[in-house]
């Protein structure tokens, strides 16, 4: 993985982002997802992966990153993440993308690279920001509904609300049930600490016209 041109801080919280290579789709069915999914979780930790340990009973030990929100969508995903460790999201990125990698050209009978280059970083700057990027993560699945739904002013927003809110390969699934795996939000502010906050906020975005 090449070295970043601006370095990643210890104690800064970052918005990472990846897309297929050639835009094309990284995740073909449910399996897929939930291997990713898997690996987000396993791959949290100093341990170094090995694929056959995997099966067996695992203790990932100490993270190397805090997630607050994540969404996995056809062709690219988003993760907000804290630097926890130096190094931490770098390495935490590189184990992440080269074992789903190894796991997608194996299941499909391809070489060659999958994500489009190395993965983006946007340091997060500012509460509003922060706060912000909750619900743009957790609101990317009403594209599968609508793709321009920003600009449509004759939006379903109750559908689309009704859709995210079930959507199953994104972190509002954990702030719904109140069981946090693969996120940790005590390291984040508290912005919602109800179910109800989180939909209100949502609703407020999905109601917002430009």
């Amino acid at each position: 993985m090449a070295q970043r041109k601006q370095p990643l801080v210890v104690g800064e919280y970052y918005h990472l982002y990846s897309r297929g290579v050639d835009k094309r789709k990284i995740f073909l069915n449910g399996q897929d997802y939930r291997k990713f999914l898997f690996l987000m979780y396993v791959c949290n930790s100093e341990k170094s992966i090995v694929s056959r340990d995997l099966g067996k009973k695992f203790e990932r030990g100490e993270t190397i990153v805090d997630v607050g929100a994540y969404c996995l969508m056809p062709n690219h995903f988003h993760i907000l993440v804290r630097e926890k460790t130096e190094g931490g999201i770098s390495k935490y990125l590189k184990k992440l993308l080269t074992g789903y990698s190894m796991y997608f050209n194996l299941k499909n009978h391809r070489q060659g690279k999958l994500f489009d280059g190395n993965f983006r970083s946007e340091l997060v700057t500012g509460d509003r920001y922060l706060k912000y990027l909750y619900s743009y993560i957790h609101l990317n699945p009403a594209k599968l509904i609508d793709v321009k739904w920003k600009e449509n002013t004759q939006r379903d927003n109750a559908k689309l609300m009704a859709y995210c809110s079930t959507y199953p390969y994104s972190s509002l699934n954990e702030y719904k049930n109140a069981r946090s795996k693969i996120t940790n939000p005590g390291e984040f502010p508290n912005y919602f600490v109800k179910l109800a906050d989180h939909q209100k906020e949502l609703a407020s975005w999905l109601s917002f016209t430009p």
